[in-house]
């Protein structure tokens, strides 16, 4: 009888439909910052427009070179001790054929490490909104280098690297509940409570100055969202990424009529602010989960984030920390809410054959998912508060109350958002001015 063969499992191929899918989603997940640019720039005063601009666009450029001297050679190198990951020949990307597969998968190891730096980039500039009005632009880069480099390297180790603890337990998290939106928000409640509140807080008005901005913003994320979303399944062999991009949909609809009837109901309207903020709060929930759970269950994992993400917005001014634009209590209390309804909802029939309790599960993935939040939560909200600290006692992390008042945009880049000098008003004259009231208008004017 003739010996039995075992056939090798054929290995991957390089496949040019992931491939070119992967680097549109890369593109997606890029739009995203300048649409945090907006979202976040919308929502603070005039004075202040510019300041919330650069503090997202310049994370692009910080991050990204990062990124390629060793940022990715941390993040999904060789595990060392479960912590942290390395790889020498990452380093300067010196080492990496044009061709070479991302292990496992069908696309090149180049289209990974982008898709992933764009996560890198965003996650710091998320940070940004609970720092409005008042932080040095020069602190603010120095903490994105700082921070990226001993806090989401590291995270993004344990939750996507190989051999990283969190992946190794089982938490799950598709796109970053934990790795970037726990991660923002607990970095910028620790941050916060070092620098403190703005002048006025609780006192002066501080409403968005254009919501046209907001809702542009909103709108340029929940696009980008999909391919932040859908291509983190690396590939769309097997339906899964299709399901997340269902998924994501759903999931942001619910939220943002969750958070409108909420409103609606606690406040007697309904805001365009809280339409906007209703859609990010579920795309936050969804990100963690929306590769395990059904459509029903993404509805259930909006709608309950809609609601309390609208609830825990308030919260800053009962314990009074000043949280400018909700990056707490959109993104820390979203990516909580969405990681842990992984433990009830997940259906078994998405990424994997997980089930949450309400599936027949029991609790064992609700306790792994609490592992998860509560360990990458502890940990930024703590490293960044000691980088706060060490860089607001060195170099100081705040303007002046007298730039923060007369306006940051001015103090840090000498410029306004809006230049009415060449706007007239009411009709055009059809006498001249006397010279002497045409100079007392000058004086008056300036």
């Amino acid at each position: 009888m003739a010996p039995a063969i075992t056939l090798a499992a054929e290995a991957p191929k390089l496949s040019a439909a992931n491939t070119g899918f992967m680097l549109i989603c890369s593109a997606l997940v890029m739009l995203m910052t300048p649409g945090l640019a907006f979202f976040y720039g919308g929502m603070v005063r005039v004075k202040s427009t510019l300041n919330m601009l650069m503090m997202s666009f310049i994370s692009l450029g910080i991050v990204t070179i990062l990124w390629v001297l060793y940022g990715f050679s941390m993040a999904f190198g060789t595990d060392s001790g479960s912590l942290i990951g390395w790889n020498s020949d990452w380093v300067g990307l010196s080492n990496i054929g044009l061709t070479q597969l991302w292990d496992g998968y069908t696309i090149p190891i180049f289209v990974f490490l982008v898709f992933q730096l764009m996560f890198a980039i965003i996650t710091p500039a998320l940070i940004s909104g609970a720092l409005a009005d008042r932080v040095k632009f020069t602190a603010w880069a120095l903490f994105i280098a700082l921070w990226a480099t001993v806090v989401y390297f590291p995270v993004a180790h344990w939750v996507w690297g190989a051999g990283g603890w969190a992946f190794e337990l089982g938490v799950i998290d598709f796109a970053g509940g934990t790795a970037v939106h726990i991660n923002a928000g607990a970095a910028a409640l620790g941050v916060i409570l070092v620098i403190g509140k703005r002048v006025g807080f609780k006192k002066d008005p501080m409403r968005p100055h254009s919501l046209p901005l907001v809702m542009l913003g909103a709108g340029l994320l929940w696009f980008g969202w999909f391919g932040f979303n859908a291509g983190s399944w690396l590939g769309n062999d097997d339906g899964v990424g299709a399901l997340m991009f269902v998924n994501t949909q759903i999931a942001t609809a619910a939220a943002m009529l969750a958070w409108l009837i909420y409103e609606k109901i606690r406040h007697g309207a309904f805001t365009t602010l809280g339409a906007a903020s209703g859609a990010v709060a579920g795309l936050v929930a969804i990100t963690p989960a929306g590769g395990a759970v059904s459509p029903v269950g993404a509805i259930a994992v909006g709608a309950i984030a809609g609601v309390l993400c609208a609830m825990a917005v308030g919260l800053k001014y009962k314990f009074g920390y000043d949280d400018s634009l909700d990056v707490v209590g959109v993104h820390l209390v979203g990516g909580v809410v969405g990681s842990l309804l992984i433990g009830l909802f997940a259906s078994g029939k998405g990424q994997s054959t997980v089930e949450g309790l309400f599936y027949g599960g029991g609790l064992t993935q609700f306790w792994k998912q609490c592992a998860g939040v509560f360990a990458v939560l502890a940990y930024s909200l703590v490293v960044s508060a000691i980088l706060a600290f060490v860089l607001d006692k060195t170099i100081g992390m705040r303007v002046s109350e007298d730039e923060e008042v007369a306006g940051i945009d001015q103090a840090e880049h000498a410029e306004t958002a809006y230049d009415f000098s060449g706007a007239g008003g009411g009709t055009a004259r059809t006498t001249a001015v006397p010279a002497p009231v045409a100079a007392e208008s000058k004086k008056v004017d300036a």
